[in-house]
């Protein structure tokens, strides 16, 4: 069963604090590096666990080219500008240094993560994921609710006008998967590609200080470790998280949990080979929120609904954005044609819909995750986990 030292003295409920599977987002950089999840348990189950778990994500993104000049007369000239009105023009290097990148990104990513739950005592407890990615066109029957034709569906019927992103214009479930870094360097995949993304390790730590202080009050600390395995980024990336979450309980033993917890991971702090320039910004930040309530039934299985809140750092250093030259086919796609590089320099947010069914054997939660800033960075995302106890 997946009950806690903590719900012994708590009630008769079968949680342990929010229900929240894997949800981070299939960003078509964040899936090659380690990213922190934020862990809103109240402390750690008595039974090692196991989860599987499965996403499908929808990432557009039309050719676009990008130039940075490296003068910083360039520079300050290119910054007084609008950026669609930036007039940038690269000769060669020796006359206007700068640095050249170049993406076209269309798939439907596919996530599977496999991860172990190993509790230590009842205030520490190490997590150990596999995670890997299939890039996929994005077909029926596997992409009901990521593929290009329900998006474009969505968006010629109900918001967001014909075509605004160009998918139509590339054309309809296709992969298209190739990025050009500031060094040359180029990441490139087609249907089918399956990758070994990382494997990481996070350990745990639940001090009973705020518990013993203020009734339902939990706090957990985390520390991470990952190494990248693709060969786009073998490196390793640490990380540290801090979480807090108050738990209501109601007369008729239905509950409502207030998580919130923030992150920070150091990218690539060894390199074990050559990598793909995936953002300058050597840290990524992230601050993460969630709302949940559940109902109990007569037979104390539950129903859980949650609602959560992320934002990320941006990939890129911001002060390029202030001289950047993009060029994209704009006269052709109705808009959003820079988004392949201009959201590398801009927080990404994202609401998740979560819905979980508990029993004592195990837990079942589907999710819905979207991008309302509509970056496509993925567009719509949608999972489903599965976890269950294999040692008591």
């Amino acid at each position: 069963m997946f009950t806690t030292l903590a719900q012994q003295k708590d009630s008769v409920s079968l949680k342990n604090g929010i229900d929240k599977p894997s949800i981070l987002a299939l960003h078509h950089f964040g899936v090659f590096s380690s990213r922190i999840h934020q862990n809103f348990k109240l402390s750690p189950n008595l039974n090692t666990s196991v989860s599987l778990n499965y996403a499908s994500g929808n990432t557009f993104h039309p050719f676009l080219e990008t130039y940075i000049p490296k003068d910083p007369a360039v520079q300050k000239e290119q910054s007084q500008l609008i950026w669609y009105y930036r007039n940038f023009n690269f000769i060669n290097q020796e006359a206007t240094p700068a640095d050249y990148m170049n993406i076209i990104v269309d798939a439907v990513i596919k996530e599977f993560r496999f991860n172990i739950n190993i509790p230590i005592n009842n205030k520490n407890e190490i997590d150990i994921s596999i995670r890997s990615h299939l890039i996929t066109k994005g077909k029926n029957p596997f992409s009901v609710f990521t593929g290009d034709q329900p998006i474009e569906w969505f968006h010629s019927n109900i918001a967001g006008g014909e075509d605004p992103y160009g998918r139509r214009f590339y054309g309809l479930n296709q992969v298209n998967f190739k990025y050009t870094d500031r060094n040359g360097n180029v990441l490139e995949l087609h249907e089918n590609d399956f990758i070994i993304s990382g494997i990481e390790t996070n350990y745990f730590y639940y001090p009973t200080l705020l518990n013993n202080k203020f009734k339902h009050l939990y706090l957990n600390i985390g520390s991470h470790f990952g190494i990248n395995t693709s060969k786009f980024n073998p490196s390793l990336d640490i990380g540290i998280s801090l979480n807090g979450i108050k738990k209501y309980i109601f007369k008729n033993h239905n509950e409502f949990h207030i998580g919130i917890g923030s992150s920070l991971l150091r990218k690539n702090i060894i390199k074990f080979d050559d990598v793909i320039d995936l953002g300058n910004n050597q840290y990524l930040a992230s601050i993460e929120s969630e709302l949940e309530y559940t109902h109990y039934t007569k037979k104390k299985n539950y129903h859980s609904f949650g609602v959560n809140y992320q934002i990320q750092s941006r990939f890129n250093k911001l002060k390029e954005s202030n001289y950047y030259r993009l060029i994209g086919n704009w006269a052709e796609i109705n808009g959003g044609w820079q988004h392949g590089f201009s959201t590398l320099y801009k927080a990404l947010s994202y609401w998740t819909f979560i819905y979980t069914y508990g029993r004592p054997e195990y837990k079942l939660s589907l999710y819905f995750k979207e991008d309302f800033r509509v970056n496509n960075a993925p567009d719509v995302q949608t999972g489903i986990s599965l976890s269950f106890p294999i040692l008591k």
